[in-house]
């Protein structure tokens, strides 16, 4: 096979690769294509395994992307700092992939290093000699960085009911499984406009507080009883459409993240079986996974 041939062929995993690194398509797809320049130029006749080699080349690329990031101030990547078009590229390329929006929420508080460690180590199974390749480091120490940030992750890691631990609480008490199970049906029923099953999770006296910056013009920071709280949901549909739910610290959080990118936190405080408060706040880097 050609080396053109070769490379279009590992294109849609070299892509992959480099979305999860830079979480940025537009990023991802420059690393490719500058990736691809490189390897016309380069004599290749001693290269005993292409794949390997498209695979350092744009992972050090990715890595170069990320440390001029963090210089800029610009790690992890927010919202804030996405071009509507852009965000648009990044939401479509997620649910095309079926890319977790929890992971690159949380992949964004890993420092550069830990995070191309973790994502060629850990996501793609690449032996930690070609990490440490890509990093100019060695095994020991690519190794050493993929733990850490598997340790970072650790209490603040992607949320599913049929993996979460800790206990399953009593009868009048539901437990962390259980408060997980809660908000899941709560964030279920909002996307799906399900505004009766919204007022049997709550309770009646319920309350939605707001920081300001995150709600329309006018819109009340504070909503009081089960039945305003439930429709107010409908003002909020294309949030909630692009939450997740991780575990932090042990409880369910949902984090509104449009393109895996973090804007905002969804906080419940959960009494007996009922949601009896929302807060929603604005994300804060280094909140999710701290040194």
């Amino acid at each position: 096979m050609e080396i053109v041939e070769k490379f279009e062929a590992a294109r849609p995993r070299l892509l992959s690769l480099a979305h999860r690194i830079v979480g940025s398509y537009h990023d991802a797809e420059d690393a490719v294509q500058t990736a691809w320049t490189r390897v016309q130029s380069a004599d290749l006749s001693e290269v005993a395994e292409p794949d390997a080699w498209f695979t350092t080349v744009t992972a050090r690329l990715c890595l170069d992307l990320l440390r001029a990031r963090e210089r800029r101030g610009e790690l992890p990547l927010l919202l804030e700092d996405v071009a509507g078009a852009q965000a648009g590229a990044d939401e479509a390329f997620l649910r095309r992939e079926d890319v977790s929006r929890a992971l690159l929420v949380v992949l964004g508080e890993l420092s550069p290093a830990q995070r191309v460690a973790y994502v060629l180590h850990d996501l793609f199974a690449v032996p930690f000699e070609r990490v440490a390749a890509v990093l100019d480091s060695n095994p020991a120490a690519a190794k050493k960085l993929a733990s850490r940030a598997r340790a970072r992750l650790r209490d603040a890691r992607p949320a599913e009911i049929g993996t979460a631990t800790g206990s399953t609480g009593t009868s009048g008490h539901p437990g962390i499984v259980g408060h997980l199970e809660i908000v899941e049906a709560f964030l279920a029923a909002a996307r799906g406009g399900d505004i009766a099953r919204l007022v049997t999770l709550l309770a009646p006296d319920a309350v939605r507080t707001a920081d300001p910056r995150l709600l329309p013009a006018g819109a009340p920071t504070e909503v009081r009883g089960a039945t305003a709280v439930a429709e107010e949901t409908r003002l909020f549909a294309d949030r909630i459409a692009v939450t997740t739910t991780l575990l932090l610290g042990g409880s369910p959080v949902a984090v509104i993240a449009p393109g895996g990118h973090p804007y905002a936190f969804i906080h419940f405080r959960i009494e007996g079986r009922f949601v009896r408060g929302i807060e929603i706040t604005r994300y804060t880097p280094g909140v999710i996974s701290p040194e």
